[in-house]
């Protein structure tokens, strides 16, 4: 009875402590590398089409979206985004990026998710780790000229509350 409380005990743990970190790994504090009035650290894309995309080439405000097909915050984040006005938005551009997903992955969650804006596959966390080292999904609005308004870490039942530039 003893190991089943504790395994009850560890379960609740992992499922509270979030999308910090990958399945089996261990909890980390959250970092982030990146700071309103910062430039980007990354403007260039391949989306899981082939199309390249270049933030440089557009005068709308960005929404970088740093999340995981697995992390239930995650997709709570992208139904709430899919459904609000910001998808529609011709002033705002947005793109997801999939830490540790590939294009499989993410092919088959924007068919499930009915996601109409750009996926980046990140599969070793190349683009994640230049904003950084745990926590999804982050939400990362960006001004016309590219520069960081603000980081946000969207966990929780309304993911897009901060949302504003």
């Amino acid at each position: 009875m003893k190991q089943l409380i504790s395994a009850i005990f560890f379960s609740m743990t992992l499922l509270l402590s979030g999308c910090a970190t990958t399945p089996g790994d261990e909890q980390v504090e959250y970092l982030t590398y990146v700071k309103a009035g910062q430039m980007v650290p990354v403007t260039q894309f391949t989306d899981t089409q082939g199309n390249k995309i270049d933030l440089e080439e557009s005068s709308n405000a960005k929404l970088l979206v740093l999340f995981a097909t697995w992390c239930p915050d995650s997709q709570r984040a992208m139904k709430a985004l899919e459904a609000s006005d910001l998808n529609l938005d011709p002033n705002v551009d947005i793109i997801a990026i999939g830490r540790e997903d590939n294009k499989q992955a993410l092919d088959k969650f924007a068919s499930e998710y009915e996601i109409n804006f750009p996926l980046i596959a990140d599969a070793k966390r190349a683009i994640y780790a230049k904003f950084a080292n745990a926590g999804i999904p982050r939400l990362i609005l960006l001004d016309a000229n590219n520069t960081i308004v603000k980081t946000i870490i969207a966990e929780g039942e309304d993911p897009l509350a901060e949302v504003q530039w």
